[in-house]
């Protein structure tokens, strides 16, 4: 199973539309998970018109985003694998013990908010943060993760775009 995994695309904020190769992997993946401040629900209707999308709220998203279906958190699982969504994970210090107690059966918990990508495993859980496709704030280049899962495992790649 392939996942794209994005967050805080702040559209149409920080750029006017999702960047094409983020709209190209969404294509590619049999479903997006966005972790929020997305802006605009039409993001998440473009996201959806590739693949099965799962969203949850940022605090910059608004009540269409929320009419959209984007939830406050996710626990699902995905080819066998528990997997929470949040947008904010809370300060750093203490995240990965916060989230598997938030948490307790999932395996990867993937969130946004900070704009800073990152992928640890600690406290037994692998936390995945995509950072933003749009705003990269002080990180040297936009991002998103793809995510493949094959007989339980967990493939993370954290993909720079160009800087252009």
């Amino acid at each position: 199973m392939r996942l794209l995994v994005t967050a805080d695309s702040h559209i149409p904020d920080f750029a006017r539309r999702l960047p094409e190769n983020v709209v190209r992997e969404a294509e590619r993946a049999d479903v997006v998970i966005h972790a929020g401040d997305v802006t605009s629900a039409a993001v998440l209707d473009a996201l959806a018109a590739a693949s099965p999308v799962l969203a949850v709220r940022g605090n910059n998203d608004g009540p269409d985003v929320a009419a959209w279906g984007a939830l406050e958190t996710i626990e699902t699982q995905l080819d066998g694998v528990p997997i929470a969504v949040i947008h904010d994970a809370g300060p750093v210090k203490g995240r990965p013990a916060r989230m598997r107690r938030r948490f307790p059966g999932a395996r990867l918990v993937i969130y946004g908010h900070s704009h800073i990508p990152m992928d640890i495993e600690e406290a037994g859980v692998r936390l995945l943060n995509p950072g933003s496709p749009t705003w990269k704030r002080r990180q040297p280049a936009p991002t998103f993760a793809i995510v493949e899962i094959h007989d339980g495992t967990l493939d993370v790649e954290l993909v720079q775009l160009e800087v252009g």
